[in-house]
């Protein structure tokens, strides 16, 4: 079979799982991603404004967590973590659950996004004018009103660059899931592979698929970094 036959999207081709699979990687990647950006935006608040107790935790969490390589928190949180909890639920009178690939995916990209994306957004926040803060606390604003109207909107353009790297890094990491056996697409290239011996065709093929997520993410980010900067100074729109 030649390369067109074996990339296309109705079998014997490949095509059709590559995509599928890509789309899966993407289901993750963005579900973690989320999950970090929540994360960030809880402990970057709590760093700044919370007490010793909290900032000591959150200060532990994000230096844990960026210490331990990704691939070991996904085998953590998928054998050791579904033991723990098949534990506590026996032991409570409940079933035992299977926690799936794409959930234990999910949670451990989303650990690893919210402690990244707490010292973007620590730092994002601290680069906010104080006067801007301090006069909406001098007209009574509540903390809350204070962080969606003047915190959230000032420090975005700040904040998006490092966001926007650690978008594209959910997208490779998402490729590690396929130690626990879940179908991401770098599983799947190595099950196409494995069933054609054309490593080559179908690793460059998932090169390519990546690229073009790299590519288009990379379009969209400037588009919202372009709105989030007008009215600054020195940006042109």
């Amino acid at each position: 079979m030649g390369p067109l036959e074996l990339l296309a999207f109705s079998p014997p081709g490949w095509g059709g799982v590559l995509l599928r699979a890509l789309l899966t990687s993407l289901e993750v990647a963005a579900g973690g991603y989320l999950v970090g950006l929540l994360i960030g935006v809880g402990g970057a608040f709590g760093k700044l404004y919370g007490g010793p107790i909290l900032r000591d935790l959150l200060e532990a969490y994000t230096t844990i967590i960026r210490a331990v390589p990704e691939l070991v928190l996904i085998v953590l949180v998928y054998y050791a973590g579904t033991d723990l909890l098949n534990r506590l639920m026996a032991a409570l009178g409940y079933a035992r659950l299977d926690v799936s690939g794409m959930a234990a995916g999910i949670a451990v990209i989303g650990l690893v996004q919210g402690a990244y994306s707490t010292e973007v957004l620590r730092g994002a926040i601290k680069a906010v004018p104080a006067g801007q803060i301090e006069t909406a606390r001098a007209y009574g604003m509540p903390p809350f009103l204070l962080m969606r109207r003047i915190t959230l909107p000032a420090m975005l353009p700040h904040a998006i660059p490092g966001l926007a790297n650690l978008w594209l890094i959910a997208t490779k990491d998402t490729a590690l899931l396929a130690v626990v056996g879940f179908t991401e697409l770098t599983l799947a290239t190595r099950q196409a592979g494995g069933a054609t011996r054309e490593y080559m065709l179908f690793f460059c093929a998932a090169g390519l698929l990546y690229l073009m997520v790299s590519l288009v993410s990379n379009v969209v980010i400037a588009l919202i970094e372009r709105r989030a900067r007008r009215g600054m100074p020195g940006f042109s729109s």
